[in-house]
């Protein structure tokens, strides 16, 4: 019995876990330019700093194409992913079950989507470090919870428990004014967010 469980525990949480994180995470290369060892930037899924510049019109232009991107690189599986953001927009806080279920289903579309968005970054000039500051901003805006997925994803794979608490901060005016043009369409993309894309 402990070896079903086991087994079961494996199959359902565990790999599909690993193989959204390592979806998350671009393959490690290197490459030579003039005799600098250079790696490719690794803070998209991060955190945006607190002194983060504010976020300009051009901006959320770039953020809209570069997502439009990714949401076709996702396919079908971000059918998944609009239902579990449809309750988080309702008021409710997904559970852990709904986490590794999204995991599983987004999990092998992840590392299409993060060429389509590496590929979007090195099109409009934008490092991932900005596009994860002008995502947090853009999030404000359309009144999206703090909650990341990737995130999440990393603390099961630590063996932790996520923290998937639904706080949503405040969008200044200035956020609010530039998002607005674009709104309905990230309304519908942002479930994305979830996944840190």
């Amino acid at each position: 019995m402990l070896a079903l469980l086991g087994a079961l525990a494996w199959f359902v949480v565990i790999q599909p876990v690993r193989e959204f994180v390592a979806g998350l995470n671009p393959p490690q290369t290197q490459s030579q330019t003039q005799g600098q060892t250079t790696t490719p930037d690794q803070t998209a899924g991060t955190t945006p700093t607190a002194n983060a510049a504010p976020l300009t019109q051009s901006d959320v232009q770039k953020f809209v194409r570069i997502r439009r991107d990714v949401r076709a690189a996702l396919g079908q599986s971000f059918t998944g992913l609009q239902s579990v953001w449809a309750e988080v927009q309702a008021g409710q806080t997904p559970n852990l079950l709904q986490v590794v279920n999204v995991l599983r289903q987004a999990g092998s579309s992840i590392g299409k989507a993060r060429t389509a968005q590496d590929a979007g970054l090195a099109r409009e000039k934008m490092s991932a470090g900005r596009y994860a500051e002008v995502r947090s901003g853009v999030n404000r805006a359309l009144g999206v919870p703090d909650i990341d997925f990737a995130q999440a994803a990393q603390a099961i794979q630590n063996g932790q428990l996520p923290n998937l608490d639904s706080t949503v901060t405040a969008a200044s005016a200035r956020e609010k004014e530039l998002v607005a043009p674009f709104r309905k369409e990230l309304e519908l993309t942002a479930a994305v967010g979830l996944l840190g894309l």
